[in-house]
């Protein structure tokens, strides 16, 4: 019986073995057609670049909006030593909100897939984003994976290149690059055309957006304790919806212009502790666009400076959230090694063998 059941055991290991190599395979494969893929965009996008481009058209509209919008913010800030305490820490919680609508649902889940998501916390970060007032999910989704496909490229909606001014708002003041639109069709996103959820979404879009990012906020300081609603319409709506605008652009700017570049010297990203702190955790830049599949996306760090992966693994335990994607410690450091500026601990005094079979993501099952 001894030797049945050791027979046994070792088919066993030599079975998960063969599975284990096999998922590599298919790994390796997909990553060497996603470099393949990233190197012919480049390439294209190169050549197309050189082609003559005439001076973008100024969206005045948008200009007027944005300036008299940032104007009723800094009025806001007058009225926050009047504001009462907890309509001011009300403020920022509703900003919270918006930031994990926009980190963990339009970001990391719509934009990225890192992980996958049940129905009611499909529901959840619909709502968490329509309270952060930005465009809709198509929209959004859409120029983000244009901006990682050709990231600082003038297929970028928000191209570094042009300026940190551009990147940060000026790209929402003028008519796009042509290549932006053109590039854009090319992006997959059938996942969410066909999203039954999203299309309900978008379809009551505007009544959506005016509803959980401006009305409701407003109105419980008012009706819940008896806040001056001008008080309230100033902090809770103006100030908190540009700061939280002006959060999200600074990953666009900031993190694309100061900072640490400890996993890949070559593209513009980089770390940024400070935006990171501010943002939820969005600041690790250069990280992210190494590896974008990354549900984090961080390496390292406590909760405190990447609270939205905090908030992951909540509702992870929960069982609403599943099947979080990860990187391998290896292929980190190889990148680090290989491709980074030195400033990252373990790329110091390291020696790293590349190999194939490690330039895969894992999945890290938390249901």
């Amino acid at each position: 019986m001894y030797n049945v059941i050791m027979g046994e055991t070792v088919t066993e290991t030599k079975t998960k073995t063969e599975t284990d190599a096999t998922f590599e395979q298919q790994q390796t494969i997909r990553m060497k057609d996603m470099v393949r893929k990233r190197e012919k965009s480049i390439m294209a996008e190169e050549e197309s670049s050189q082609s003559p481009y005439l001076k973008p058209k100024i969206l005045w509209f948008n200009v007027i909006f944005l300036v008299v919008l940032h104007g009723l913010a800094v009025r806001g800030l007058f009225y926050l030593p009047t504001t009462k305490f907890h309509t001011v820490i009300y403020a920022y919680f509703v900003a919270t909100i918006a930031g994990f609508g926009l980190t963990a649902g339009i970001h990391r889940y719509f934009a990225h897939r890192s992980f996958k998501a049940k129905l009611p916390m499909k529901i959840l970060l619909l709502a968490c984003y329509s309270v952060s007032g930005q465009n809709t999910v198509p929209d959004w989704v859409r120029d983000h994976r244009v901006h990682h496909k050709f990231s600082d490229t003038n297929a970028d909606p928000h191209n570094v290149n042009r300026g940190f001014f551009f990147a940060h708002i000026g790209w929402l003041m003028q008519q796009k690059h042509p290549e932006v639109s053109r590039r854009g069709k090319t992006i997959d996103m059938s996942d969410i055309t066909n999203d039954p959820l999203i299309r309900f979404h978008t379809k009551y879009f505007t009544p959506l957006k005016l509803l959980l990012c401006f009305i409701l906020p407003i109105a419980i300081p008012v009706l819940a304790w008896n806040e001056n609603f001008i008080e309230s319409l100033f902090v809770v709506g103006f100030l908190r919806y540009v700061y939280t605008l002006n959060i999200v652009w600074s990953v666009n700017s900031f993190a694309h212009f100061w900072g640490t570049k400890p996993y890949d010297k070559r593209i513009r990203p980089t770390q940024n502790l400070i935006l990171s702190i501010f943002s939820m955790g969005e600041g690790w830049h250069n990280y992210h666009h190494t590896f974008p599949w990354d549900y984090r996306p961080s390496e390292f760090g406590g909760y405190w400076i990447n609270t939205t992966t905090m908030w992951l693994d909540f509702f992870a335990r929960l069982g609403w959230v599943y099947d979080l994607k990860t990187t391998s410690k290896h292929l980190v450091q190889q990148m680090a090694v290989n491709h980074g500026d030195g400033s990252s601990q373990g790329s110091k005094n390291s020696t790293v063998t590349i190999s194939e079979s490690d330039t895969s993501f894992r999945k890290n099952d938390k249901n």
